[in-house]
């Protein structure tokens, strides 16, 4: 049954018009974590630096046809503890830069990357040219959690040359059903209205659950569930996929 999901959903986006994206954040501390690897291959998953689950996870949901990104844990407003490859303002340019490339090697098949956080690091200019100089040395894309409206994340991106989206909506800040559902008719009303919609939401039971009994909706208004590569420019979604290719070759 989800092989069949994933067929469908794989070649509507091949004819739909509008596309969205969902993201899983926050994988890698959890037994729990390993839920999502039912969910259908088109849903990518943003997995912490050096966690105890996150190679075996990464590379699971990797062979199953998932995009892996890199979920890059930066300092936030609220002091909270950051985890394993946190990135500060106090880190010289050197530590950070190791301290990221660290990070980034630590999740296997990675080919983007988004912020953990990072309600204060995404408003400092300087700590956002390090990152985005690392990831284009990479060839890693980024998508900015907008955790901040403040955020400069996305503009550094962009001026340094970095393949760039953006969250449009959090699904599960209310886990209830209720909660659920709105932002999922939301981003469905915004793929209908503006085309591309980036949803991020969380290992939770609820979510899971949520997800699997209702991403056939997608399809039946029309809408391609994608990786987020895919609704980045033609020529960057290629090399993605490319680069991708290359990494089962060589495997």
């Amino acid at each position: 049954m989800r092989y069949l999901l994933f067929c469908f959903l794989l070649f509507s986006s091949n004819v739909f018009a509008a596309r969205i994206a969902i993201i899983i954040d926050d994988i890698g501390y959890r037994q729990s974590d390993k839920a999502v690897l039912a969910l259908p291959s088109n849903v990518t998953l943003s997995v912490l630096p050096l966690t105890p689950l996150g190679k075996t996870v990464a590379t699971q949901a990797y062979q199953q046809g998932s995009e892996i990104l890199v979920h890059l844990p930066m300092q936030a407003l609220n002091g909270k503890t950051i985890g394993p490859g946190a990135l500060t303002n106090i880190m010289s340019e050197q530590d950070f830069k190791q301290q990221l490339k660290q990070a980034i090697d630590s999740v296997p098949f990675a080919t983007g990357a988004n912020n953990h956080m990072g309600s204060l690091l995404t408003q400092l200019s300087e700590p956002m040219h390090w990152v985005m100089d690392t990831l284009i040395e990479r060839d890693i894309y980024f998508i900015d959690s907008v955790t901040t409206k403040y955020t400069q994340a996305g503009a550094i991106a962009e001026e340094v040359g970095v393949p760039l989206l953006k969250r449009t909506i959090f699904l599960d800040n209310d886990k209830s059903n209720a909660g659920l559902e709105f932002q999922f008719q939301k981003a469905i009303t915004l793929a209908e209205t503006q085309g591309d919609v980036v949803v991020i939401a969380h290992p939770y039971p609820e979510t899971l659950v949520f997800l699997n009994n209702n991403l056939h909706r997608l399809a039946e208004a029309n809408i391609a569930l994608v990786p987020p590569s895919k609704l980045l420019p033609f020529s960057v979604a290629t090399k993605v996929e490319a680069a991708k290719n290359s990494t089962v070759r060589l495997r």
